[in-house]
């Protein structure tokens, strides 16, 4: 048969002909010249290290995202050469969780299931090592196969399985994927032809495996090979692509593995999704999101774009496309999650070539929304051909080259096998180790798993994962400790006596007392026990205790000295120690803040950099934005008469385009008055539903002042994630500080996507109110005029009193796992207590409040930490000012460790004051056009590290639907209100006696 024949140099292959080898041998073509296997291996430090080559000229070093990891071999343990799988392509590799409880008897550790594939090449041993000619005809393989064989990643060995049960026919190029402690299998080509589409469940729950085909009701996706499955959110099947035989196919299929009797249903995913197309591949995240990519098109042509499918929590399916710049179009191989990291490895680009240097391992960052190869952050795609010198002598990149191979990940470790390079099959198992996930764990189990790694037997890891290659003597711990969270689902035996043909989550139970629970609330559970098991670790191994106090994550230094000379102390006291005298883990500030540096061009284009959080005051230079990629195709729009949600839709679909999004060339805003008031009927009555204090959890995104700089809220979005299903919105917060009209150019926008997205995930997306939410306010500086000028007087007036109604209705502040504090303005004189901003009632308008409201609003931290005590502000009469004392007292007095706060520009988009015990956030870049600062957000950690994200102005556009006539007309009113009432001077800067001070 033929199951790839593209990658051979003869340009005319029609890739639809599928050919039946009258043996039985399976064809495969994949011509790329044979290199020999560098015998000495050397791991790669690059990943070890806080800097990544910036790349381009200049030789710059600058810290930023995780780059891909680097592989290494594993020297395998096998009691007969039959237990190792040996060498071969097309099959699959899949991480089956441990069985029972560690410590007891009958406990089984996470396991890798390897099935299928092709073992030999035809007229040639494999195991030779000797190509064959690649000539037109391809690479023709025998041998497909459905043997089963188990790597044990706690013992490092390989074992042949033999289950009881009729196994499925020999195949290659199907799909597996793991339901608990099952392995379901479809599809595929064998010698006989296309594999039946029936499923096959490889039941690993018993000592002895067990094959047994399930039942399902109704038409399915058929035979087909090339295809990809994946299960999302622990409970549907999803079947994607591939051929028929005839043609590449793009249709999604699921199958409901919690509804009996089962069945597919075919998906039609609103959203715009990846053409047809085979060799593909698919992984799903924890939260439930799949994300596709590669694979090649009709037309034998490689793609190089990632998708993302996503289940809304109203049954609807979409698709999006996937942020940030592949490093190449490939197809034939293969990809894998490890937390929010998409780990691609590998693959082929059709006539005769191989995805090489830095570009052969890749991880597509989901949560920073870039790309990363062994390099560097991609910001365009890799063209060059490998060499040693290219692959800055990396043997890791040698390794990776390869296409028809196979990667599953246990925790933080990522697996390849097998694969075709050339003419050879290869038969060696790589490990690699993801630093950006095991970062998130303890860093002090890494050091105890590699001490006990040092009194090994050879080749033999006791207690958990490690890996040693005879030809690096390295090992590579897995960074969990004992006590650890259980890598993946624990189960027990089925209890229902169904075992052989149900595949539902019912069945994945811990021993015990504790049951599985069933799909999404499965996962929320999950995340919740993860999120503290890590939290515990977090303040246990790496938190180093000095008198009560707990110092921040950067141990090189005592207190810290600014550019000003001022000593900012580098802990913060914890929580008092409960009722077990355990204490919990504290929040600390990143010592690094994520900048994004998007020049057009040169070494530090479109980079993402860390940079000391003490050298903001002395960042000069300027930086500016990278040319965007071609928008994302817009949502299909809703008729808004089909749902409640309908404007909220259209909205979204019109708006959250964080690279397309262009300033209208016309200022005539695209919705009208009823729909704006649909849209403020639903928020309102979130907002109604919710306290005036909103109770939060972390990982959350903080964002300060937007102040109609829609514009910046887009680029925010574009370089650290979106709140979308191609985005983070399904695993983390975002939260709102106020502040979202007036002195911008696009205050509708601004709040109009806003209260839509609050709409649309309303547990998701959290707003509370500033001091410009007040129609007293917003009637002086922008908002009613922009309403007047771009809806006309007479709507535009309702409009601005209908919205004006929503904003009394705002919360007042969030609190965030009790420990941190976030408002618009302060606690100025009034505030000692949480319960005094929890007992305002609303809806409240501004003149209507009490001092506790102008306070919370209104109030600014007094210059440094040197003033103290309650001062004068000069915002106006009757406005004060708090010193870092006031901040000590009130953290105190509420058990909190951080106030986070808005309401001043400050020039690095975030200031700490009281020794770190309050951050001013400011997310509008160069405030009314002339403060030249830089905007941020905060990404708060489920470790409750808080990681400052930085974005700088952007310079004026040569040419632009800005700088049209008409435009400089229309925006006229917004310059001389400016100059009329300028903003409040920048924080930090000398204040001049003959500028008027407004808000």
């Amino acid at each position: 048969m033929d199951v790839d024949s593209a990658t051979t140099a003869e340009a005319d292959h029609d890739p639809s002909e599928e050919a039946v080898a009258a043996n039985g041998a399976v064809r495969l073509s994949e011509s790329q010249s044979s290199l020999p296997l560098q015998q000495q291996q050397e791991n790669s430090d690059m990943n070890n290290s806080d800097s990544v080559d910036g790349g381009g000229g200049g030789g710059g070093v600058v810290a930023g995202p995780r780059c891909a990891p680097s592989y290494s071999v594993v020297n395998a343990l096998m009691d007969k050469k039959e237990d190792g799988p040996g060498p071969r392509c097309g099959h699959t590799l899949t991480a089956v969780p441990a069985v029972g409880e560690e410590g007891n008897p009958g406990y089984i550790g996470p396991r890798l299931i390897l099935f299928g594939g092709a073992t030999a090449l035809e007229g040639n041993s494999a195991a030779s090592g000797t190509p064959t000619s690649a000539g037109s005809a391809g690479i023709r393989l025998a041998g497909a196969t459905a043997d089963v064989h188990c790597y044990d990643a706690l013992t490092n060995k390989w074992t042949r399985v033999t289950p009881i049960g009729e196994p499925p026919t020999p195949r290659a190029a199907h799909v597996a994927t793991a339901v608990g402690t099952m392995v379901v299998i479809q599809g595929g080509i064998g010698p006989a032809g296309l594999s039946a589409e029936d499923l096959h469940v490889l039941d690993l729950t018993q000592q002895r495996p067990r094959w047994h085909r399930v039942v399902v009701h109704g038409p399915g996706p058929g035979p087909r090979y090339g295809h990809v499955m994946a299960l999302v959110g622990q409970r549907y099947l999803i079947a994607i692509g591939g051929n028929d035989g005839k043609r590449p196919l793009a249709d999604v299929w699921a199958l409901d593995t919690a509804a009996k009797p089962y069945e597919w249903r075919k998906l039609e995913p609103e959203g715009e999704g990846p053409p047809p197309c085979m060799y593909a591949t698919a992984s799903a995240r924890s939260d439930g999101l799949l994300l596709l990519c590669g694979g090649r098109d009709a037309n034998s042509v490689p793609l190089a774009s990632a998708y993302g499918l996503a289940k809304h929590r109203d049954g609807r399916w979409e698709w999006a496309i996937a942020p940030g710049v592949s490093p190449s179009s490939r197809y034939q191989h293969a990809a894998v999650f490890v937390n929010a990291r998409l780990h691609v490895s590998g693959g082929a680009l059709g006539g005769g070539r191989m995805v090489e240097d830095s570009s052969s391992v890749a991880v597509l960052d989901t949560a920073a929304g870039v790309w990363c190869d062994t390099k560097s952050v991609v910001t365009s795609p890799r063209t060059g051909r490998y060499s040693a010198d290219a692959a800055g002598g990396d043997a890791s990149v040698e390794l990776t080259r390869r296409c028809r191979h196979a990667a599953a990940a246990v925790g933080d470790l990522i697996f390849i096998y097998g694969g075709l390079r050339g003419g050879v099959l290869l038969d060696d198992l790589l490990v690699a180790e993801d630093l950006a996930a095991a970062e998130t764990t303890s860093a002090a189990s890494h050091a105890a798993a590699a001490a006990a790694a040092s009194n090994l037997d050879q080749g033999r890891l006791q207690g958990r994962y490690g890996f040693t290659d005879d030809r690096t003597r390295a090992s590579i711990p897995d960074p969990a400790a004992d006590g650890a969270v259980v890598v993946g689902s624990p189960v027990a035996p089925p209890v229902n006596g169904d075992i052989y043909t149900d595949i539902s989550t019912e069945n994945a139970m811990l021993q015990g007392s504790r049951a599985l629970s069933k799909g999404v609330e499965y996962l929320v559970e999950a995340s919740a026990a993860e999120a503290e098991a890590i939290t515990a670790a977090l303040a246990a191994a790496k938190a180093r205790r000095v008198n009560g106090e707990v110092e921040l994550p950067d141990r090189d230094r005592g207190a810290e000295a600014t550019s000003s000379g001022k000593q900012i102390s580098t802990q913060i006291k914890p929580d008092s120690a409960g009722p077990n005298n355990s204490v919990p883990a504290g929040v600390r500030l990143h010592h690094r803040a994520v900048v994004v540096a998007a020049e057009t061009g040169g070494a530090l284009g479109g980079m993402v950099r860390q940079l000391s959080i003490d050298q903001f005051e002395n960042e000069g230079r300027r930086v500016s934005y990278g040319t965007p990629e071609s928008a994302t195709a817009a949502r299909k729009l809703l008729d808004r008469q089909m749902s409640i949600h309908s404007v909220a839709k259209k909205v979204i679909a019109h708006l959250l385009k964080p690279r397309g999004w262009k300033p209208p060339v016309r200022r005539q805003f695209f919705l009208d008055c009823n729909e704006i008031a649909d849209l403020c009927d639903c928020a309102e009555r979130i907002f109604a539903s919710e306290p005036s204090v909103l109770q939060l959890k972390a990982p959350i995104k903080i964002f300060g002042d937007l102040h109609g700089q829609f514009g910046d809220l887009m680029r925010l979005f574009d370089e650290y994630g979106s709140p979308s299903t191609a985005g983070d919105i399904a695993y983390i917060d975002y939260l709102f500080l106020g502040d979202y009209v007036d002195r911008g150019q696009h205050s509708m926008e601004t709040i109009s996507l806003l209260l839509a997205l609050k709409v649309e995930h309303p547990h998701q997306v959290h707003l509370i109110r500033g001091n410009h939410e007040a129609a007293d306010i917003n009637a002086l500086f922008g908002f009613r005029i922009e309403c007047i000028e771009r809806m006309g007087e007479r709507d535009g007036i309702w409009t601005w009193h209908r919205i004006n109604r929503l904003f009394n209705w705002l919360p007042l502040a969030a609190l965030i796992e009790k420990k941190i504090i976030c408002m618009h303005g302060g606690i100025g004189r009034s505030i000692n207590h949480v319960e005094q901003i929890e007992n305002i009632q609303r809806p409240i308008a501004m003149e209507a409040g009490s001092i506790v409201l102008m306070d919370l609003l209104w109030s600014d931290p007094t210059e440094n930490d040197s003033v103290e005590g309650l001062r004068p502000n000069a915002r106006g009469p009757g406005l004060v000012t708090f010193g870092p004392d006031r901040v000590m007292e009130f953290c105190n007095n509420n058990d909190l460790q951080l106030i986070v706060r808005a309401h001043e520009c400050v020039m690095d988009g975030f200031e700490r004051f009281a020794q770190g015990h309050l951050i001013t956030l400011f997310s509008a870049t160069n405030y009314c056009g002339t403060a030249n600062n830089a905007g941020a957000i905060l990404v708060l950690g489920r470790d409750l590290v808080v990681v400052p994200k930085l974005i700088h102005p952007l310079p004026p556009a040569i040419s632009s639907p800005e700088t049209s006539p008409e435009r400089l007309i229309e925006d006229t009113w917004m310059q001389e209100l400016n100059a009329n009432r300028p903003p409040t001077p920048t924080r930090g800067r000398p204040q001049t006696n003959d500028r008027v001070i407004c808000i």
